[in-house]
């Protein structure tokens, strides 16, 4: 959140999204380096720092182009090369273990694709200095924020609450000795890759239907904590599955969602003051699913579900509003 502040209150959006990618990008690889576990958790911390720096002015500079190619399309397309990029990484980290290297080679590893990254912004930076340059029509309609943006970011909270973390679900991998260590990154690897081509279909159905794309993802993913907490090993992949599915709600559709109700002048802070409601429910939906999963597996699933279909109706009371912006 004060990411975004600065940024449109000083213009220096594409400084404050280097400090945020170098942070972000660079602080997994040095987990090869970590000695301890202080270390490791700073580290951990360091890089959840770097994305909420960049994000919101990432997103801000996406939206200038969503009068052209769509707001579902621009952050389906965004979002999916993000997850190759995620895919791969689990993928790097279980090839090295399989050939009896351990973790620590494997973020090291990861040390090239950070540096591809950061070269990759660094021509993105050359290439299009003034990102407002890009816009076409009126991409930021909403004069201030107005019920619709408070709507949506309660209904996203909600939504959060009931997703849960990977970390949960490979502890209960392993508790429940569903699979070996090896397959855990694969199954995440898996689930991200179906969610790259979710992504990609919800942009362009978003762009096409609106709001309704939203509610029956939200409807889909909300089935996936009994497969994963209740099955044995190919229901908890199908589970997974529509696991991907609501990081590619989170990830595509509550942004294209955000872009729809942008105050002009406020981009920046609109996207990381949402981003900040957003992990406020994500923060409460992890502490509550790790007191429900020691006590309840029942009451966990419960909570799933509940809390991401509560989502529904305010993001139906929020959509009307849409029009009148």
């Amino acid at each position: 959140m004060p990411a975004g502040y600065a940024a449109d209150r000083t213009g220096r959006y594409w400084l404050i999204t280097f400090i945020g990618y170098v942070i972000n990008l660079f602080a997994v690889p040095a987990m090869a380096l970590a000695g301890s576990w202080q270390v490791a958790a700073a580290l951990v911390l360091a890089e959840r720092i770097g994305r909420a720096l960049r994000k919101p002015t990432v997103e801000a500079m996406l939206s200038y182009t969503t009068g052209e190619l769509g707001k579902g399309w621009v952050y389906a397309l965004n979002t999916s090369l993000d997850e190759i990029g995620a895919t791969l990484g689990p993928l790097i980290i279980a090839l090295v273990l399989l050939l009896k290297g351990d973790f620590r080679t494997g973020y090291a590893f990861l040390t090239i694709s950070a540096v591809m990254a950061l070269v990759a912004l660094v021509v993105a930076r050359v290439s299009f200095p003034l990102p407002s340059r890009l816009g076409q029509g009126d991409t930021a309609p909403a004069k201030d924020f107005g019920k619709a943006y408070w709507l949506y970011m309660l209904a996203g909270a909600l939504f959060a609450a009931g997703l849960m973390s990977f970390e949960l679900i490979s502890y209960h991998l392993t508790k429940a000795k569903i699979t070996s260590e090896q397959w855990i990154p694969v199954m995440l690897a898996i689930s991200t890759g179906f969610g790259v081509l979710a992504n990609l279909a919800f942009g362009k159905a978003y762009d096409r239907i609106g709001l309704p794309v939203v509610i029956a993802a939200v409807s889909v993913s909300a089935a996936f904590s009994p497969f994963v907490f209740l099955g044995g090993f190919w229901l908890v992949l199908f589970g997974m599955l529509l696991w991907g599915v609501g990081y590619a709600i989170q990830d595509t559709l509550l942004k294209a969602i955000v872009a729809e109700v942008l105050p002009d002048g406020k981009r920046n802070f609109a996207f990381g003051l949402y981003y900040a409601g957003y992990g406020v429910g994500w923060l409460v939906g992890s502490i509550v699913a790790g007191l429900l999963y020691e006590n309840s597996r029942a009451a966990l699933i419960a909570f799933s579900i509940v809390a991401q279909l509560a989502s529904v109706p305010v993001f139906v009371l929020a959509g009307p509003q849409e029009g009148s912006r």
